[in-house]
């Protein structure tokens, strides 16, 4: 198939469309006017849109808040008029936001330097990379001649990582896709994704009753949807000695638990850093939470404040560095899906009030509300309030689907592999947004999962190869019947 092969004379565009598209640290933040995802964001956005318009693309904005790139469904007559306008849109779904870098790379996380056959930066798999790949696949169909008879949709989403907003403003302003995929996940298909909450624990506190160790602040994380990977609390103590001990005792937790924790002092207060291992939320067993390496730590020293050991106590009695939600009383299952994921994303605790953010991936045949019933009795008993933030709900399609199978074959096709089997996951992508659509790679089978991690890439080789599976997916979605 010619276009296949075009994919390989692109690789050297491909990689410079990629390297350019890194540069921009698109996290998103709040601003107002026309860039309501932040500069970063826009121009990431922009970006995007010029390339597509250079190479002959259609492009829609709406308000900035998305768009897409679109090419096909159109029928011409002899002279080469549009005599019709195709009602049916295949979209591919990609985001252009990424989480916060986080510390400990060896490479500029928005540098997108090379090294060893791979582009290094913050996205490159989540979703950057994979958003090239697919443009690119729709660019060698375009420029091989192939007039799909359905429109033709890269739908750039802006906010993914954070409030949908973006997605849900652009699906209001325009018609959703009829069929389609979001690359944003893992190969071969992902035929069901968890239903996802987003919420916050909060609990006010009372005064200090007596004199002795105080919380001055303590904040860790960056993101809901990552693993905590750094903490940081400030604690006072006027009482002679008391560092001393706090100091004997982070050796000690050191020691016996093999998990970084720090101790210095900083004018008349004492700082504690507890240090972790990054992960996305969707998979926290295969992070460190740095939250709960601190909250361990703290369970062995006593505050002033009884409101203060009491959070403390709840955390480490009913979360810890537990991922499935058991102890919180909401540790469901299914057969389809597996076991519930809890992620404890992010912690802002002082000495009037503490605010945990959690990220939970429930199972597909299960119900949020089910959910908050079942942590019911933990967040009573310690008198905590819930502040709920995101819900999305679980999608689920058989396995035998017909747009399940058609991917399967494709990616069969490609890669040989006849073993891997359409999958579940725990991770949310812009799929379930738009109804009919499937998550549809980017991450190989055996490949790590390197989304919200350090040092975060894309093997040049994978890259090409994902292209050549999207295009021939978009080829056998809109030919002709």
């Amino acid at each position: 198939m010619e276009y296949l092969e075009l994919i390989e004379n692109n690789t050297g565009d491909m990689v410079k469309a990629l390297q350019g598209l890194l540069r921009h640290r698109s996290v998103a933040s709040p601003e107002a006017g026309e860039m309501p995802f932040g500069r970063g964001v826009h121009e990431a956005f922009q970006y995007m849109l010029d390339l597509a318009v250079s190479d002959g693309f259609e492009v829609e904005n709406i308000d900035n808040y998305g768009g897409h790139i679109q090419f096909g469904g159109y029928t011409f007559d002899e002279e080469g008029e549009i005599i019709s306008e195709s009602e049916e849109v295949v979209g591919v779904l990609v985001h252009l936001d990424v989480v916060p870098e986080g510390g400990g790379w060896d490479f500029p996380p928005y540098g997108a330097e090379i090294s060893d056959g791979k582009i290094f930066g913050r996205g490159a798999m989540d979703n950057k990379g994979p958003a090239v790949a697919s443009y690119f696949a729709m660019k060698v169909l375009k420029d091989a001649g192939f007039a799909p008879e359905k429109k033709v949709r890269l739908i750039l989403g802006l906010d993914e990582e954070t409030e949908w907003k973006g997605m849900e403003r652009y699906l209001q302003k325009t018609k959703a896709p009829s069929l389609g995929f979001a690359p944003d996940a893992g190969f071969p298909v992902i035929h069901a994704e968890k239903g996802i909450l987003v919420f916050e624990l909060a609990k006010k506190m009372g005064k200090e009753t007596a004199k002795g160790l105080e919380l001055r602040s303590f904040r860790g994380g960056n993101a809901a949807n990552m693993v905590a990977d750094h903490a940081r609390a400030v604690v006072m103590d006027k009482r002679a000695g008391a560092y001393e001990k706090i100091k004997a005792k982070a050796a000690e937790y050191r020691e016996e638990s093999k998990r970084r924790i720090n101790v210095k002092g900083i004018g008349k207060s004492l700082e504690i850093t507890a240090h972790g291992i990054s992960s996305h939320g969707a998979a926290p067993e295969n992070g460190l939470n740095a939250i709960s390496v601190m909250m361990e730590f703290l369970g062995k020293v006593s505050f002033a404040n009884d409101d203060v050991n009491e959070f403390v106590r709840f955390y480490n009695e009913h979360i810890g560095f537990e991922t499935d939600g058991t102890r919180m009383g909401c540790g469901l299952s299914d057969e389809v899906s597996g076991k519930l994921v809890l992620n404890v994303g992010m912690i802002d605790m002082g000495s009037e009030a503490a605010r945990l953010t959690l990220n939970i991936r429930y199972p597909v045949t299960q119900s949020d509300d089910a959910v908050f019933a079942g942590m019911a009795p933990a967040v009573n008993r310690y008198n905590l309030g819930i502040v709920r933030h995101k819900h999305h709900k679980p999608i689920y399609f058989p396995a035998d689907a017909p747009l399940v199978s058609t991917l399967m074959d494709v990616y069969r096709r490609h890669t040989g592999d006849y073993e891997s089997q359409a999958a579940v996951i725990g991770g949310g992508t812009y799929a379930r947004a738009a109804g009919n659509m499937v998550a549809f790679g980017a991450v190989f089978p055996g490949d790590e999962d390197l989304a919200h991690k350090k040092n975060e890439y894309i093997e040049i080789d994978r890259m090409v190869l994902m292209a050549k599976i999207y295009a021939d997916a978009i080829y056998e979605l809109t030919k002709p019947e």
